[in-house]
C-alpha cells in the first residue's frame, strides 16, 4: 500500500479552451458522409439532463431509487456558422442569395476539441476529442444593434437536443470523448483523418462502433 498524496507535480490538470469544431450534416441513411469547418465557434456548454433519482417507498422505509433517463444536451454560441448549418437552423434557399426561414431542422453531428493543461507543460499536455451524434438546434434570437463606439459582432447561439444513437454492449448515446493522453498516437491520428479529412477522403463523423474498433485494433 500507500499513501495518497495530493498535487504532485506533472499532475495538476485542468481543461481550457475550444476550436477545431466541425459540423457533420446527416444523411438519410443515418450516417454522417461529409464535414465542414466551422469557423467562429466561441463556446459549447453541455448540458445533460435527467438521471433523476425516483425513490419507490414500501414496509414504511424508502424501498429503493428509480433512475429516470438521462438526455444530453449543449448551448452552441459562434460569431459565425458554415453555409450547411442553414438547412439545421431552419433556413432555405429558394433563389440565389434569397433564404427563407421556419422551415424543417435537420439533424447533424459535431466535432470539437478541448485542451488539457497541467503545471508542467500548460496546454500543451494533451486534448480531447467530443463528439455529439443526433443533434438539433432550437431557434434562437439574434440581436441586432447599430454600430457605435463599443461595437460588438453579433454572437449566435443555439440550443441543442439530442437522440443517442447505438453503442453494441451499451446503452445508446449522443456524445463521446477521446482523450489524447490515454489512446495510442498513431489511432489518434487515424481517428482525426477520418473526422478532419485527406486529400483522398471527405471528413466525417465516425459512429461509436467504429470508433471503438479503431481504438482497440491491434
Amino acid at each position: 500500500m500507500s499513501k495518497l498524496t495530493w498535487d504532485e507535480t506533472g499532475k495538476r490538470t485542468y481543461e481550457t479552451g475550444v476550436n477545431q469544431a466541425v459540423l457533420y450534416p446527416i444523411s438519410t441513411d443515418g450516417a454522417y458522409p461529409k464535414g465542414v469547418a466551422w469557423n467562429g465557434l466561441t463556446t459549447v456548454t453541455e448540458s445533460p439532463s435527467g438521471a433523476e433519482a425516483s425513490p419507490i417507498y414500501a414496509d414504511n422505509m424508502k424501498y429503493l431509487n428509480l433512475m429516470s433517463a438521462e438526455e444530453f444536451g449543449a448551448t452552441v454560441e459562434a460569431y459565425t456558422y458554415p453555409e450547411e448549418f442553414e438547412t439545421c437552423d431552419g433556413s432555405a434557399e429558394i433563389a440565389d442569395g434569397v433564404i427563407i426561414g421556419q422551415q424543417s431542422r435537420k439533424t447533424f453531428g459535431l466535432s470539437y476539441k478541448t485542451l488539457i493543461g497541467n503545471d508542467t507543460d500548460g496546454t500543451d499536455h494533451g486534448y480531447k476529442l467530443h463528439l455529439i451524434y443526433g443533434a438539433l438546434a432550437a431557434p434562437s434570437e439574434k440581436g441586432y444593434q447599430t454600430v457605435n463606439d463599443s461595437p460588438e459582432a453579433i454572437t449566435f447561439s443555439w440550443e441543442l437536443s439530442t437522440t443517442p444513437v447505438s453503442v453494441t454492449g451499451f446503452k445508446p448515446t449522443a456524445s463521446l470523448t477521446i482523450d489524447s493522453t490515454k489512446i495510442d498516437a498513431s489511432k489518434l491520428a487515424a481517428l482525426e483523418a477520418i473526422l478532419y479529412g485527406s486529400e483522398s477522403e471527405e471528413a466525417r463523423l465516425p459512429l461509436p462502433d467504429e470508433v471503438a474498433t479503431l481504438v482497440k485494433a491491434a
